[in-house]
């Protein structure tokens, strides 16, 4: 059986062939009455369009990278894509995902080799800084680069990110406006190699508590674990260790807040009774163990993200190329007054 090729559309459908190449590569260029009869009949012919022909002709290849600093299962990183997917699938792109962008090997390897030099039209670069060699092999792609929740903005076209400095700060100030005395933060350590947004968080939590010290007296203490499988087991060792329980908890993340909800409970430690806790995402499960924490929306933040790599791919200017989101306190029942 030969294939049907774009005449073959053309003339079932009634129409040019320009109009059948204008319906899958410029369909706002064709209203939509004659598009949806140009798909009609070219499902009907089981007719597909050459990603490559069209790439020459516009001289786009129609798909971008996405650039992540660990896998795609967790719910930051999913919830990321999702965003980026919803908005450059409609807009007729492929997504290329690199994951592990996080060790020094890793590093080396992507942009030595660039295996998406000048084979994609945008580069999204997920939750890590890019340093300037780095950022220099990527230009050499001449597309935009487009940041989502990195720590900084240097050498991205545009970017988007939430605040994680400023949003610690808000949790630590909110256990502290308590009454709590003995804080600890619960953190993985940041990765050697890299410049993650989630190391700022620390940050928020150390400038809260400093500037508290001027007021009152407060204990308080940063525990940092190593990265990995079993940082939470980690991070409840630790805690149980510490001659003093805490009063009140802040944790990095919501992956790490409720598992030790959960966990302490075998020790005889019960939150809001015994102690304060907040996390920080509001991921999915933080309403379940009815979570205290600081919410972010990493999907809006992928679809924002989409939009303005669109709008570069157009050399469409932006009013704002780089946006910073703030995080807000959702007060839940791991929380309470402290009268210790």
């Amino acid at each position: 059986m030969n294939k049907a090729g774009i005449r073959d559309v053309a003339e079932a459908a009634g129409v040019s062939i320009s109009t059948v190449s204008r319906a899958f590569t410029r369909p706002d260029l064709v209203s939509e009455k004659t598009r949806s009869k140009v798909l009609e009949t070219a499902d009907r012919l089981d007719f597909n369009i050459s990603r490559s022909a069209t790439a020459l002709k516009s001289g786009q290849t129609y798909r971008v990278a996405l650039l992540m600093n660990e896998d795609i299962t967790s719910w930051f990183n999913t919830q990321v894509f999702a965003g980026v997917e919803s908005v450059m699938h409609d807009a007729g792109y492929d997504i290329s995902l690199y994951q592990h962008i996080d060790t020094a090997e890793n590093r080396r390897d992507f942009f030595t080799t660039l295996p998406v030099r000048r084979n994609v039209d945008a580069v999204f670069v997920a939750s890590f800084a890019v340093d300037a060699e780095e950022i220099g092999q990527l230009k050499r792609t001449h597309v935009p680069i487009i940041g989502i929740n990195t720590p900084t903005t240097e050498g991205f076209d545009a970017s988007i990110s939430i605040d994680d400095e400023n949003g610690m700060f808000t949790a630590a100030q909110h256990l502290i406006n308590l009454g709590h005395k003995h804080i600890v933060y619960t953190c993985s350590a940041p990765v050697e190699t890299m410049h993650s947004s989630i190391d700022a968080r620390a940050r928020g939590f150390i400038r809260a508590c400093k500037a508290a010290e001027e007021t009152r007296e407060l204990d308080w203490e940063v525990i940092t674990v190593p990265r990995g499988t079993e940082f939470v087991e980690s991070t409840l060792s630790s805690l149980l260790a510490l001659d003093d329980f805490p009063d009140a908890i802040c944790c990095q993340m919501d992956m790490m807040a409720i598992p030790l909800v959960l966990r302490l409970v075998r020790y005889g430690h019960h939150t809001p009774r015994d102690y304060s806790i907040i996390g920080f995402d509001d991921s999915p499960y933080a309403d379940t163990v009815n979570l205290t924490t600081m919410r972010q929306n990493p999907r809006d933040m992928g679809i924002r993200a989409a939009q303005k790599a669109l709008a570069l791919i157009r050399e469409e200017p932006l009013d704002t190329p780089h946006e910073i989101v703030q995080p807000h306190l959702v007060l839940r029942g791991t929380d309470r007054l402290y009268e210790g």
